[in-house]
């Protein structure tokens, strides 16, 4: 099976730079990370590195060194970031399946841009030895492919305790949250997911909260990581000035979004005692344009309704359920923790949206 691997993961001899110029001098890597390890030797194929979005710091795909992969269905929008290479070669039929890492929506916005599914598995699920940056609270590292039987294929392999769920409840309860966005975008995705699952509406009032709480963390310890990479004048402008706002962060506000995570991950984890998995679009607003995205000081909240679930720890998969005004839209489907392959046996009754097909 042909594979991508994102390039923030190592492989023996490699430069992992990450999509940025700031790292194209470092050493090679000595051994291969976990996950690329697991896949060669179940005799995957590495393809290979799939682009990103620099340092995995930014959410559009935009890479002013390596260049902006293109959206394989929709050129003229952003192939979602930061997994772009990797979405963009699930969507072009290069690969099999490929894998990238999320740690605020960095596969469930590519999935959504490029119209294929992508899952964010339980944090820790997946191993994160030899993934840049070293060190997360939030990263975790998983697939993408055209339909959910890829990605349950692609978790059998990097997964070593995967354990795969014959089929989901016969009547699955599945609660609807609708975050701030679009409302048309929010009609088209409940009434594909009302098409396939009984939904019973739900509140959850700290999300909007543990979306600015994962900012918060993502900044700290992006900043942590890769802080230092502003002083040599090679890091993109996007990414070095996103990491200098990120160098203002106090111990204060990290406090408090920690306290936030607490309190959000047991809401979470008590809503998931009562419903098999909780509904949401993966993106609330329209996939932005290149023009758009190129020319827009404040971008849409793009990650709003992932984010949340890294900062909770949550497996989340996005799949693709249609367009509204001829742009991609994805149903996000949150399960319990630890319990991935339930979430995907769940997936397996919502229809895959192929753009082309009827």
């Amino acid at each position: 099976m042909p594979v991508a691997v994102k390039d923030c993961l190592d492989m023996a001899g490699e430069v992992t730079t990450s999509g940025s110029r700031a790292l194209a001098g470092a050493e090679p890597a000595i051994e291969d990370a976990e996950v690329v390890r697991r896949l060669t030797a179940a005799g995957c194929a590495i393809a290979g590195r799939a682009n990103m979005h620099e340092l995995a710091y930014g959410v559009t795909g935009l890479n002013s060194w390596t260049g902006t992969p293109i959206n394989p269905r929709y050129p003229q929008l952003m192939p979602g970031g930061s997994s772009s290479g990797s979405a963009v070669a699930v969507a072009a039929g290069l690969v099999d399946f490929a894998i990238g890492t999320d740690t605020g929506g960095s596969i469930r916005v590519p999935a959504t841009c490029c119209a294929v599914v992508g899952l964010k598995p339980s944090f820790g699920r997946v191993s994160r030895k030899g993934a840049h940056p070293a060190v997360s609270s939030l990263d975790c590292v998983g697939p993408f492919a055209r339909d959910v039987a890829a990605i349950e294929r692609a978790m059998a392999i990097i997964a070593p305790d995967w354990n795969p769920v014959a089929a989901s409840p016969t009547e699955p309860r599945v609660a609807w949250f609708s975050p701030d966005g679009e409302a048309a975008i929010l009609a088209h995705v409940r009434a594909q997911a009302a098409a396939c699952f009984s939904l019973v509406d739900i509140d959850l009032p700290l999300f909007n909260q543990a979306s600015d709480a994962g900012l918060t963390i993502i900044g700290r310890e992006t900043w942590n990581a890769c802080g230092h990479l502003t002083e040599t004048g090679l890091v993109g402008r996007d990414v070095h000035d996103r990491l200098l706002m990120s160098a203002k962060i106090t111990d204060a506000q990290l406090a408090d979004a920690e306290a936030v995570r607490q309190s959000f991950a047991a809401a979470v984890d008590t809503l998931l005692e009562i419903f098999d998995a909780i509904a949401l679009p993966a993106m609330t607003h329209s996939v932005p344009s290149l023009l758009e995205i190129a020319s827009t000081a404040a971008p849409k909240p793009i990650t709003l309704a992932c984010r949340p679930f890294n900062l909770s720890g949550h497996p989340a998969i996005a799949l693709p359920v249609g367009e509204v005004d001829g742009r991609p839209v994805s149903l996000q489907l949150v399960g319990r923790r630890g319990e991935d392959e339930k979430l995907c046996a769940l997936a397996r009754q919502v229809p895959i949206f192929s753009k082309g097909e009827a």
